[in-house]
Order: C-alpha cells, then structure tokens, then sequence
C-alpha cells in the first residue's frame, strides 16, 4: 500500500479507538470525533476506519447481528458479545492458549492454519446481575 499523506481526521479516529475500552460502532466514533471536527462527514469516519482496519491498525469486528464495531487494540485476542445488551468484551486468553486452537484446527484440516479469529456470545456480568436483581424484586 502506498505511503498515505497524514491525516488529522484519521488521527484522531485512531486515538479515540486507542483510548476506549468500547468497541464502538463507526457511528459512535462519528459522534465523538465531530466535537473536535463538526464538519466531518460519516463517510470520512467510515472510509477512515476501513482504511484503518486494512493498515492494520484497527481491528474491525463484524457480528452476524450487523454494524461492524472497531477496536484499536490490534494484539491477537478474542472477543465476546452479550446476546442481550450486544455489548463487545475482550476476552484474555494467554498465546498458548490461543495456539492451541490453531494445533486443534491444524488435526482436522488438509493444509496448513496459521491463524484464526474467534467471536464468542454469552450474557455479560452486568446483564447477568441486572437479571437477578429483577428476579429478586
């Protein structure tokens, strides 16, 4: 890919998804970096994003429910979804772990894996608690 010409839109854009623990939708990062740039468009945010993501430098996470969500946290690591509030969690999973998972793969398949990515679902803390608090009322 040819050398980009910088970029404050897309700085900023890289910042914000640095700084925040969420895996926020291109939609939510709109919302934030027009404070500090009103005239931006949602297609800039959107272009910058993808164009992110294919530097490597965001990783985009797309979820069969739709809207792709963005991490600036690009370290290999998995991700889990609430399937009731839909929020995104990193899930930690030390490498050796997550290499097994590759030998795993790599019994079952004629060829050669080198890498994956995973997409867990389950019910966050937050939404499990909420759950027993309504139960208990």
């Amino acid at each position: 890919m040819a050398n980009l010409k910088y970029s404050r839109q897309r700085a900023a854009i890289k910042e914000y998804l640095s700084d925040t623990l969420e895996h926020p939708t291109a939609d939510t990062v709109y919302l934030h970096i027009r404070e500090a740039f009103p005239n931006i468009s949602l297609g800039t945010v959107y272009r910058n994003l993808n164009l992110l993501a294919d530097m490597g430098e965001a990783l985009k996470i797309s979820t069969p429910e739709g809207g792709d969500r963005f991490d600036g946290r690009i370290d290999p690591h998995y991700h889990v979804v609430c399937r009731n509030c839909g929020k995104i969690y990193d899930l930690e999973l030390d490498e050796q772990h997550m290499q097994s998972v590759n030998e795993l793969a790599n019994q079952h398949f004629e060829g050669t894996i080198t890498s994956h990515t995973a997409l867990f679902y389950g019910t966050c803390r937050e939404c499990e608690d909420t759950k027993i608090t309504q139960n208990n009322d």
